[in-house]
């Protein structure tokens, strides 16, 4: 199965259009299941780090300073994620500061994006909320560092895809729990997903029977 890339950005703020810009980014690596590799780097994109953002991811100013020049570290991102297809938890957040963060460096930022949020509510509309902390808690996933910052963040999201890809097939039968199933089972309407998942996972058991 092709690698995904699992992108986290912290930032000054909710919107690069109001003037807000990334302080850290974390892609993690996932393939069959597993995490095969990552990238973490604050960045310094020359703007101030306010108190509340200090207080809510831990990064402040100092570190903010020391850190690379943010095109550079978006240089090196975009290097790691290469034409692998991309998710997020919340991607429409995530998805709206790598296209701007690569604009800034002449660079095409038009991957495709799946989203975890948009994915839980239409596998696991029981959950109480679909907040990445409860969604890990629900299924019991590990935690590996501070939520809020890029990296722990990238990592949860990433534990939580491959449950997603496992209850995909155990499931629903889809053994070829791809980026596109994704991409389609998050624009499918919550009263059609049992619909388009019981097609996906036909389509599959042919697939499996031609190939061999």
């Amino acid at each position: 199965m092709t690698p995904i890339a699992i992108i986290d950005f912290e930032t000054t703020g909710i919107s690069p259009n109001m003037g807000d810009r990334a302080t850290e980014v974390a892609i993690v690596m996932l393939e069959g299941g597993q995490v095969v590799d990552r990238y973490q780097s604050l960045m310094n994109a020359g703007v101030r780090v306010n108190s509340f953002i200090t207080q809510l991811t831990g990064i402040t100013n100092e570190m903010v300073q020391a850190a690379p020049p943010a095109e550079q570290v978006m240089r090196e991102a975009a290097r790691f994620v290469g034409g692998r297809p991309m998710v997020a938890h919340n991607a429409a957040f995530d998805k709206k500061f790598w296209q701007a963060e690569l604009a800034r460096c002449g660079q095409d930022g038009s991957h495709a994006f799946a989203c975890t949020l948009l994915l839980s509510r239409r596998l696991y509309p029981q959950a109480p909320n679909h907040k990445l902390g409860t969604l890990a808690a629900m299924h019991h996933l590990p935690s590996s560092g501070r939520a809020h910052r890029a990296l722990a963040d990238a990592e949860m999201a990433a534990h939580l895809l491959a449950q997603m890809q496992h209850d995909l097939k155990t499931r629903y039968g889809c053994t070829q729990a791809d980026h596109a199933l994704l991409m389609g089972l998050q624009r499918t309407s919550r009263h059609m997903v049992g619909h388009y998942l019981k097609q996906r996972a036909q389509g599959s058991i042919k697939a499996h029977f031609k190939s061999n």
